[in-house]
Parts: structure tokens; sequence; C-alpha cells
């Protein structure tokens, strides 16, 4: 049986954002026991401004996750038809856009009522539940060779980062 392999411009753009939607997870939730915690609290405080660093945070993953979000709905479509998969990519686009909506000040204000704090919650909330069901789909659609392709640096001809315009070029040639 041949060996998984992912294309390296979606390990790329995955790995980072992937990277960056766990830091953000994890400093949110920092945020969130600080600021808010009406649903439970860490059993530790962080020192620090937890909300700047989120938010410095949640400005780098923005463009990243654009930049997944049009792999996903081109290069990658035929990687959405897996219902972990799409979830986890509209939780990371309501994580962001609510985001961009919300002012740092409300937190530290004890403004807990704002729509865009309940989403984003929500968002945080859902990306939680879909990284895990997307790591679940992955383990047992291919096992873990195919978690292990996400991973490996290993580049076939052709799928360097210099031939990456030509295969969105190529993508939306075919497409059209």
């Amino acid at each position: 049986m041949a060996r998984p392999y992912q294309p390296s411009l979606l390990r790329g753009l995955h790995g980072i954002t992937a990277l960056l939607v766990l830091a953000c997870w994890g400093s949110g939730l920092v945020v969130y026991s600080r600021y808010d915690g009406r649903w439970g609290r860490l059993p530790f405080e962080l020192g620090g401004d937890w909300i700047d660093l989120h938010g410095s945070l949640g400005v780098a993953l923005w463009p990243l996750a654009l930049l997944f979000g049009l792999y996903s709905l081109s290069l990658g479509v035929r990687r959405l038809r897996q219902p972990a998969n799409a979830a986890a990519l509209l939780a990371l686009g309501l994580a962001v856009g609510t985001g961009k909506l919300m002012q740092e000040d409300w937190l530290r204000q004890g403004q807990l009522q704002h729509l865009a704090y309940g989403l984003h919650l929500l968002a945080w909330l859902v990306i939680g539940a879909a990284v895990l069901a997307h790591l679940a789909a992955v383990l047992a659609r291919g096992g873990r060779p195919l978690a292990r392709s996400m991973f490996s640096l290993r580049q076939r001809s052709g799928d360097q980062p210099r031939d990456w315009p030509g295969q969105i070029r190529r993508h939306f040639r075919s497409s059209s």
C-alpha cells in the first residue's frame, strides 16, 4: 500500500494555522478564566497581559486563516466533504470574524453581554470540538500513516514552494 501524501502547500498552511489556533485557543482560555469565568476558571492565575497576547495572535491568524480558507475552497475543496474539516474551517472563520468585531476593553470592563463576544465564545467551543472530531476522523480514515503524512517534510517532484503558483494556476484553469 502506498504511503499517504499530502500536498506541501496544504501541509504548510494547515500546520501554521494549527499552531496559531492552538496558541489562540490556549491564550483565550486564560483570558476567559481571568475576565469571565462564568462556567469555571483555571485552578491557577497567570500574570501578564493575556488579552493583548490573544489579540496579537488573532491578528497573526487572520491573514493565514484567509489563505487557508481560500486554499480549502479551491484546491482543497474535496477535503471539505468531510464534516469535521468543514466544521473546523467554519469555526475558524467565526472565531476570526467575531474576534475582529470585539473591543479588547470590553472584558477588562466586565462587559460580557456583547453579541460578538458570545459568538466568539461559541466559536472557541466549536473549534475545540471540531479539531477533536477532525483528528478522530483522520485516524479513522487513514490511521497513523495519514496523520503522519501531515507532518512529513518529504516533497514530491513538482510540489516544492516554487511550484505552488503553477499548481494554483492549473487548478483555476481546469475549473473554468
